[in-house]
């Protein structure tokens, strides 16, 4: 069941009606009606739900962090985070089309195909259940398989198409396999639950559930482009229109990440905190595969897609990292909002040009920035912001991502050498980037084919270029948001802070959990006594793990990570479920450093045979 009033089922209901009467548009409407009716009815829909949010995290009705609930979806600002970012591009995904694909018929349906999808990505963000996160994520992507084909007479459109459902019917079924072995191990599919039960599993249920989590891996790792899941990007965002590149590239890659840290991190720390080098090994082959990849590329969609790629290990540092660093996922949240708006951009002023010399050879850039002198601009901004040039926005979060990976470096030996191959990786980066604005603005101007003559005027010697003026438009919004942010990204880096866990909380829910749990065997008191000396490392302060046993701790802000019940948010509950009104309490404030700690001193006996964990119900 889902609250009536929370704010995922609000932004269904705003997309789907408005999604639901596109397509009747068309069977009543006028010759004179074109893609501007329709677009601006898409375009009111998203503005709409974007307010809503905003709304609602101005009213202070949704909780910071991360909420499991036993319900499908739950309203919390990790999800308003990725949704904001998501409809930011929907947004400039249908500007763009509206004078893009002006020619293009049938212009209801591609709009409500946007809307739809917006709608999957939306309820991936808020998603609590695997079941759900799989509906969501069939929800978002089965439109995309027809956007990207939508062209139909295009050759490469049908290419594209094929290859993008083929390979992503494989990730759902590796998701669809993966969830039924969770199921099967846990007998449940909410996440909170899972986390319990895994946490008591039988030890001979150990590989199936290690084959489920890397199944989600691969599943996730389709969407979010990670190296060797990648093959099917650059032939797909070269064949699709690129409005729908832009979409597919800095806004269904989102969804993908909030549903890998959602399903995979938590798995992760359930299992071995260690899976996180694997994420890390995965992170740097990514971003160097895909930077070497787009040095080779002649076409400006290609080197796109394939920098697409290398930014996707770039976010995946933090997700590594999540265990060990407050600053890990607060840098990959960060820089999951800037991606979303430096790679739409790119690839919008990227369409922009095509718009006008109908082509994406970077050949045919020569001298463009002397003829479309905004776009250029824009694209040159959006490339160096890419790169992490200061000051843009792109800079400060690779900065918190590589910071915390040297913060990390005194928990794990090898989180600094992801920076080290981080900062390699963006210098390696400014090889194609610097080339494509060298094209642009120091190369001799070459003669534009006549693909849309309504685009250029002037004499022979020296034609001029109207600029795509609502593509134009989408490119100013988005130099504002890379140079404001990057001038000033304090209110990025709070949102994006009070929308994540603290590092304390990753580490001390599998060991609460498990420390409710000892039945006396040696062994597993030794692994306990050296994860909490891990931890003790990590975070300066040191536990007494026979005596203490800690439930919540949040750093700056309240509770990151909430269990709610069917009567709402349970504040004396932790992640186990288990009351905690019997317990001592004591609660110390920090006035310097603001940090809240809040410790239950509940008593065990490390070795009674008895347990104080309830066994986690089905909901």
């Amino acid at each position: 069941m889902v609250d009536l009033y929370s704010t995922p089922l609000i932004l269904t209901i705003i997309l789907g009606v408005a999604g639901l009467i596109l397509p009747l548009l068309d069977a009543f409407r006028r010759r004179d009606m074109s893609h501007k009716v329709h677009g601006s009815i898409a375009f009111g829909a998203l503005i709409l739900s974007i307010a809503v949010i905003l709304a609602r995290i101005a009213s202070g009705s949704i909780p910071l962090g991360i909420t499991f609930t036993d319900q499908v979806m739950a309203d919390d600002m990790f999800g308003s985070f990725f949704s904001i970012a998501m409809l930011i591009v929907a947004i400039s995904t249908v500007v763009s089309s509206i004078e893009y694909m002006r020619r293009v018929p049938n212009p209801g349906p591609y709009y409500s195909l946007i809307l739809l999808s917006s709608i999957g990505m939306v309820m991936l963000a808020y998603s609590t259940d695997l079941l759900m996160l799989i509906v969501a994520w069939e929800l978002m992507s089965i439109p995309t398989y027809v956007l990207a084909a939508f062209r139909k007479k295009d050759p490469l459109a049908n290419e594209a198409a094929i290859k993008y459902f083929l390979f992503g019917a494989l990730a759902s079924g590796m998701l669809i396999y993966a969830a039924s072995l969770i199921y099967g191990i846990t007998g449940s599919t909410n996440i909170a639950v899972i986390i319990q039960s895994l946490i008591i599993m039988d030890q001979g249920l150990q590989p199936l559930a290690f084959m489920a989590l890397a199944l989600l891996i691969a599943g996730f790792g389709f969407k979010m482009a990670l190296v060797p899941f990648h093959m099917w990007i650059p032939d797909t965002y070269e064949g699709a229109p690129t409005p729908i590149s832009a979409l597919l590239s800095a806004a269904t890659k989102k969804a993908g990440f909030a549903a890998a840290f959602k399903a995979v991190i938590f798995g992760m720390l359930v299992f071995n905190v260690e899976w996180s080098l694997m994420l890390a090994v995965i992170a740097v082959l990514t971003m160097t595969i895909g930077n070497l990849a787009a040095l080779t590329q002649r076409s400006m969609t290609r080197i796109l897609a394939y920098s697409s790629i290398s930014q996707a290990g770039y976010m995946l540092i933090g997700l590594s990292l999540a265990p060990y660093s407050d600053l890990a996922m607060q840098g990959a949240l960060f820089h999951v909002m800037n991606h979303a708006v430096m790679k739409s951009s790119a690839f919008i002023a990227a369409a922009g040009i095509a718009l006008v010399i109908g082509t994406m050879n970077i050949d045919q850039y020569r001298g463009i920035g002397r003829r479309m002198p905004l776009i250029s601009l824009i694209m040159a901004v959006s490339l160096l912001a890419l790169a992490g040039v200061p000051p843009l926005n792109g800079f400060w979060s690779k900065f918190i991502l590589f910071a915390a990976a040297v913060n990390a470096g005194s928990i794990v030996s090898w989180a600094p050498y992801l920076a080290i191959a981080g900062i390699l990786n963006s210098a390696l980066s400014l090889g194609y980037y610097a080339w494509v604005i060298r094209r642009m603005y120091f190369d001799e101007p070459v003669s534009i084919p006549a693909v849309n003559q309504s685009y250029v005027y002037g004499s022979a010697g020296m034609l001029k270029i109207r600029e795509p003026r609502l593509i134009l438009a989408v490119l100013l919004f988005a130099l504002v948001f890379m140079v404001g942010f990057g001038v000033y990204p304090a209110p990025l880096i709070a949102f994006s802070q009070a929308s994540v866990p603290s590092s304390d909380v990753f580490s001390a829910l599998p060991r609460e959990m498990q420390s409710s749990m000892v039945h006396g065997d040696q062994q597993q008191q030794q692994q306990e006594a050296s994860m909490m000396q891990d931890h003790s490392n990590g975070s300066g302060k040191s536990m007494d793990s026979s005596s203490s046993n800690v439930t919540t701790i949040a750093a700056g802000y309240e509770p990151s990570i909430q269990v709610e019940g069917e009567n709402g948010i349970d504040s004396s509950s932790d992640v186990t479920g288990r009351s905690m009104n019997d317990d001592k309490v004591n609660s110390t404030d920090d006035g310097e450093r603001g940090t809240t700690t809040t410790v239950s001193t509940a008593e065990h006996t490390s070795h009674s045979s008895s347990s104080s964990y309830s066994k986690p119900r089905t909901p």
